[in-house]
Order: C-alpha cells, then structure tokens, then sequence
C-alpha cells in the first residue's frame, strides 16, 4: 500500500519539472524570455498552493482514493495539452492544470498513510515516501531531456510523462481497495480529541499547533529552495570550486537526503521524539552552512558538505511529517495537511527572490548564511508546534491521533 501511494507521490514531483528542464527547447520555439519561462513556473506552484489549501476539504468530504485518481487523471491531460501546446498561452494553461493536479497530493497521501499505518511504523512510511518524491525530481530531468535528445522534439518527451501519468493512474485504480481508508470507528480508536462531525468544519484553523506547523513548512521550503536554487553557485564563489563539480552538488544533497530519509524512518520509533530528531538534523545542516560561509574550505569538498547537509536534513524529514500528524485532530487529516502544505509552494515561490537578491548584491556568503538561518528557524518552530501539540491533547500520546 506504502509503494503503491509513493509511486503515486513520485509522479506528482516529476510533474514539479515537467517543464523546467526543457526551458531550453521552449526558449527557441516560441521566442520566449527568461521572465516568461520563469512566469510558468510560478503559475503551477500558485495554483498548487492555493488548491493545496483547500483540496484538504474535498479529502476528508470525499475521500482520498477518489482525488488522488483524478489528479493523476489531470495530470495525464496536463502532459497531453502540453504535447501539443501552439503557443505560449497554451503553455501557461497547461502549467495551471498540472499545478491543479499536484494541489491535493499531500492531503491525500498522508490522509492514506495515517489510516493505513500503524503508528510504530509511520516513520518508515513516512521515509519510503519522501524518497520517492525525491527520485520523482531526480527522474523528471534525466527522461525528460533524454527523450527530447532522442526524438528531437520535446513533444514527446511531454508524451513520455503522459505515459507515467496514465501508469500511476492504472496503478492506483488496480489498488483502489487497498488504499480506502477503514471505516472512522476504527481510526478514532483509542485516540483523543472530538469525533470528526462534532465541530464546523473550519474549527482546526482555530488550533495553534496547525498555524506553528505551517510556520515550519514554510520556513523549510525556503531553506530548501535556497539550496535548490543558488546554493551551488554561492559555494562556487566562495570557494573556487571546480566547473566539473558544480553541477555535482545538488544531485549530492538530494541523493544523501533520500539516503537520511531511510535512517530517519527507522530511527523514529516514538511520535514524540519528532522534535529532537529536527534538533538534531537541521541543528548539523546549519552549522555546515555556517561553514560553508565563513570557513576556507577548499573547492573539491564542497559536494561533500552538500551531501552531509543533506543527510542531516534527510535525517529529520520522517519527524518533519510526524510533526503534522500530531497537530491534526481526529477526522480532519486532509484539512490540516492542505493547509500546512500549501507553505511549501509558497515558501517554494519566494525563495529564489530572496536569495536571488543576495547574489545580485554580490554576497554568496549571505545565502549560505540564510540557508542556516531558517534552518536554525526550522528548529525554534518545530519545538514549539510540538508543545501546542501536546498542550492541546493533554496527554503525551497525542502522536496517535491522525
């Protein structure tokens, strides 16, 4: 059940590039600026986050199995309207649908997760499925460029995710029964909190804990998209590294961050020992951050410390997740995870202005600097969700309720 919907979570991150890499063949064909390309990212992570919000709602109304077919269904059209996509306008409507069917990944993978999967467990699904996610950045690039250089045309490389669109789709629907959560009775089993129904709707947003994890998804993306989008090319200023190895960092953070996912699945044993294990993983990622700004280190270790700094921070991404279960009460899973998600898109949307700024400002070292700081941030919001958490339970087996 746990591969089943990971796969499903991979396919939603290739979906995250399924045109960035090709920017260079649609530059050319349709006379495009860097603005305008750059303006079809931001319309997919928009229309994801402001979704992602409220495709939570339609979760815990409808049920995740049903969503999570119909956004694969619309991501499959995505690919297929940007096949054939004849002009620019064309491309933005395509970025917008694909931006659709990414919003309600999260409510409904984790909606899946946490009424499927023992508590004991929860780490490791939580570590095979951010894996996955991981591998869906790290495949978009490779089959979508490769299939354009093989075909000529990056047409069929939109063809090529078409096809992994309408795979997942097949593979969800051939477990459909699998994945359909059990019945609220025995998800409330043992678990504290009000029974879902008791309470409007909207009554989770009045919960502190909710808003304080949002605050750390938020301050994550940032922190991850300063690593993603001028880490490498800071460092490279810094500290001469060699061309050759540039390019090597980024794929070195997030294969070690796959690999620290894994070790902190299984190191996260008890729900309530989230907050350390991000004390402890995005404690070491800021001071080699830190390092990386103020220290001389010579050009040929600098993938190295990318790669230790990602698998610190792989290290805390299980209790990352665990964090927002805890926060959610009974019944509203899809809600809570929506709206804490949605601080991913757009801390994802921000982040390159902001450190964008400290490079055009000529100071490399203040991104690496920025990087720790909302790391170090990451940590002060972690603790204090997980307090709310606890304060709000009453008891220290808050960690069950999902």
């Amino acid at each position: 059940m746990v591969s089943v919907v990971s796969f499903a979570h991979g396919t939603s991150h290739f979906f995250h590039l399924i045109l960035a890499p090709l920017f260079p063949w649609l530059k050319i064909e349709f006379g495009l600026s860097y603005a305008e390309l750059g303006l079809l990212m931001s319309v997919f992570f928009v229309v994801s986050g402001s979704g992602q919000a409220l495709s939570g709602f339609v979760v815990d109304r409808v049920g995740a199995v049903p969503v999570l077919l119909s956004t694969l269904g619309i991501f499959l059209l995505a690919a297929l309207l940007l096949a054939v996509a004849p002009g620019y306008p064309v491309l933005l409507l395509g970025a917008a649908l694909a931006g659709l069917g990414n919003a309600p990944f999260h409510p409904v993978d984790y909606s899946i997760i946490n009424a499927r999967v023992p508590v004991a467990r929860l780490g490791r699904a939580y570590a095979i499925h951010g894996v996955a996610g991981s591998l869906g950045w790290g495949a978009a690039p490779v089959l979508l460029v490769g299939l354009t250089t093989l075909t000529g045309s990056w047409r069929w490389a939109m063809v090529g995710a078409a096809c992994l669109a309408a795979t997942a789709f097949i593979t969800v629907w051939a477990n459909r029964t699998r994945l359909a959560a059990p019945p609220d009775e025995h998800m409330l089993a043992g678990q504290t909190g009000p029974v879902p129904g008791t309470e409007p709707a909207t009554a989770f947003l009045r919960l502190p804990a909710v808003w304080l994890s949002f605050a750390f998804f938020l301050t994550f993306s940032i922190a991850l998209g300063g690593v993603q989008s001028f880490a490498a090319k800071a460092a490279s200023d810094l500290h001469d590294v060699p061309l050759e190895l540039v390019g090597v960092c980024l794929s070195a953070y997030m294969f070690a961050t796959a690999a620290g996912m894994f070790i902190g699945g299984y190191l996260l044993n008890d729900p309530m020992r989230a907050e350390r294990m991000i004390g402890i993983g995005f404690g070491t990622a800021g001071l080699i951050a830190v390092s990386v700004a103020l220290l001389p280190w010579p050009g040929f270790m600098v993938p190295v410390l990318f790669a230790l700094m990602g698998l610190a921070a792989g290290l805390a991404t299980p209790s990352r997740d665990m964090l927002v279960k805890r926060a959610a009460p009974p019944g509203a899973t899809g809600r809570v995870y929506g709206v804490v998600y949605s601080g991913l898109d757009i801390g994802m949307a921000i982040a390159p202005a902001i450190f964008g700024l400290m490079m055009d400002a000529g100071r490399p070292s203040y991104v690496w600097l920025g990087i720790a700081l909302f790391q170090g941030l990451l940590i002060v919001n972690a603790f204090r969700a997980g307090a709310r958490s606890r304060t709000r339970s009453g008891a220290p087996t808050q960690g069950a309720a999902a």
